[in-house]
C-alpha cells in the first residue's frame, strides 16, 4: 500500500511544475522539519517551490537549514500547480486562506491517527513515527539526493516527534531511520542541543509558573498557564510547546493534561500520555487530534468547565478499555 502510494505522489509530483507546501498552524518539529526537507527535495527535482505556513517558524525552530525561506502568510497568492499539505487532517488546520484556490491538486501526507482522506491524493501511513518518516522514503523512490541539511531537518522532526525516541511506535525501523539520517549527515548530539539546551529564559520562567498549578488525581495530573501567566513570563505561544512533558515525567504518572488560556477566553489543551491511554481519541472528541501518546485540542472556558470535561472523557475511555 505504501508503496503505490508512493508512486502515486511521485507521479503526480512529476506532472506538475509549480507547488506551494504548507502544514499545520502552531507548527511543531515534525511540522517545520518535513516542510523544509520536502521543499528541497522537490527543487532537487526541478520544481519551482513555495513553504508557507500561517504562523512564523519557532524560535527554536530557526537555526534550521532552510527555515529563513519559509513565507509566513496568511493566505496563499500565486499561481500555483499543487498544493502539498503535511500532517493536516483538513485545509482548514493550515490556517490558510486559498490553499484550494484555482481547483489546484491537493497532495495529502500525513502519519496522524486523526488523519483523513480531504485531498486530491492522501497518503496516510499511521505507522510512521513521524511525517518526516514519509518524507524521507518520498526522497528515496524519488531517488532524490538526501543532503546532510535535508537530513538535520529530517532528524529534527523524528527527534521531535517521538518525544526523544520515548513514545509509543518507537521500534527498530524508527532507530533504522535515525540511523540512515545520520549517515547522511545529521548530527544528533548537535541537533538535541540546539532542541533542548537552547529554550529562551521565558519559557523557563513559564514552567515554574505551571508547575506551581499543578494538581493530581490518582495517575492523571494537570496544569495551567493563564493570560496573566504569559505577561508576566514574557512568554509567547511557542514557549508552551513541550510543557506538559514536565507534568508526564512524574512517576506513576500515566496521563498529563496542560491547558493554555487563549486571548478569547478559550483554552488550549495539549494532552500526553505514556501509552495505556490513547489522547487521541480524547482530542479527537472535542474536534483535535494527534498521536496516542501526544495530542491537542481547544475548548471553551472557564478552565473549571473545560478540566472537567476533558478529564470525564478520559475516565470514560478508560472504563471502556478491555480489563
Amino acid at each position: 500500500m505504501t508503496r503505490g502510494m508512493i508512486s502515486e505522489v511521485l507521479k503526480t509530483i512529476d506532472q506538475h511544475k509549480t507547488f506551494v507546501i504548507t502544514s499545520h498552524a502552531r507548527p511543531d518539529g515534525d511540522a517545520i522539519g518535513s516542510l523544509l526537507a520536502a521543499s528541497q527535495i522537490l527543487r532537487g527535482l526541478g520544481k519551482e517551490v513555495e513553504a508557507v505556513l500561517s504562523d512564523p517558524v519557532p524560535i527554536i525552530y530557526r537555526p534550521l537549514p532552510f527555515s529563513d525561506t519559509v513565507l509566513h502568510a496568511a493566505e496563499v497568492n500565486g499561481r500555483y500547480d499543487a498544493a502539498i499539505i503535511l500532517e493536516c487532517d483538513s485545509i482548514q488546520r493550515t490556517g490558510l486562506r486559498g490553499v484550494d484556490r484555482d481547483g489546484r491538486v491537493l497532495i495529502n501526507i500525513d502519519h496522524h491517527a486523526s488523519a483523513k482522506p480531504f485531498a486530491s491524493i492522501n497518503w496516510i501511513d499511521r505507522n510512521a513515527c513521524a511525517t518526516a518518516q514519509m518524507i524521507f522514503e518520498l526522497a528515496k523512490a524519488a531517488g532524490a539526493k538526501v543532503t546532510p541539511e535535508i537530513a538535520t531537518c529530517l532528524y529534527t522532526a523524528v527527534l521531535t516527534d517521538t518525544g526523544s525516541f520515548c513514545f509509543q511506535g518507537t521500534n527498530e525501523h524508527t532507530f533504522a531511520l535515525a540511523q540512515d539520517l545520520v549517515k547522511a549527515g545529521a548530527d544528533p548530539a548537535r541537533i538535541a542541543q540546539k532542541v533542548y539546551f537552547a529554550n529562551p529564559e521565558s519559557k523557563m520562567r513559564l514552567l515554574g509558573a505551571a508547575l506551581s498549578t499543578l494538581r493530581r488525581q490518582g495517575d492523571l495530573v494537570w496544569m495551567f498557564v493563564s493570560q496573566a501567566h504569559m505577561k508576566e513570563c514574557g512568554a509567547m505561544p511557542e514557549d508552551c510547546e513541550g510543557l506538559a512533558n514536565y507534568a508526564l515525567s512524574i512517576v506513576d504518572v500515566e496521563v498529563a493534561i496542560f491547558f493554555r488560556e487563549l486571548t478569547d477566553g478559550r483554552y488550549r489543551v495539549s494532552l500526553r500520555s505514556k501509552g495505556d491511554v490513547d489522547v487521541s481519541k480524547i482530542a479527537a472528541q472535542f474536534g483535535g487530534g494527534g498521536h496516542q501518546c501526544a495530542s491537542g485540542c481547544s475548548l471553551e472556558g472557564p478552565l473549571s468547565v473545560a478540566g472537567e470535561r476533558i478529564i470525564a472523557q478520559i475516565e470514560g475511555h478508560r472504563r471502556s478499555l478491555p480489563a
